[in-house]
């Protein structure tokens, strides 16, 4: 698992994405009902772990990262791309683009 963490520290994302570690889904709720797996809906919620350059955009302007690294943030639902570095569920990362950052978490 070192190896893992490792490597996820030495991906650097493209400038204007993020690299984001999502965080685990909810399997009880408030009331303390388990939910079956079926009813796992994919996280909207993470730690970001890399930030790349700033993203220039079409008119030439420069749009700075919403974010820093260690932030946690909440993306669209459908925002992202998953790359998995192992075997699991816990090894997936994904790379998100600034604009598909909804809100850091205070």
């Amino acid at each position: 698992m070192a190896d893992l963490k490792d490597l996820k520290k030495k991906l650097q994302p493209a400038a204007g994405y993020l690299l984001v570690e999502p965080v685990a889904a909810v399997k009880k709720t408030a009331a303390g009902i388990y939910l079956p797996d079926s009813h796992d809906e994919k996280p909207q919620q993470g730690k970001v772990v890399a930030v790349g350059a700033d993203e220039v955009t079409d008119t030439g302007t420069k749009r700075p990262a919403p974010c820093k690294s260690g932030d946690t943030i909440i993306y669209k639902k459908w925002g992202g791309n998953e790359v998995k570095l192992g075997v699991t569920d816990k090894d997936e990362i994904l790379f998100i683009e600034f604009k598909d950052v909804l809100a850091t978490v205070k």
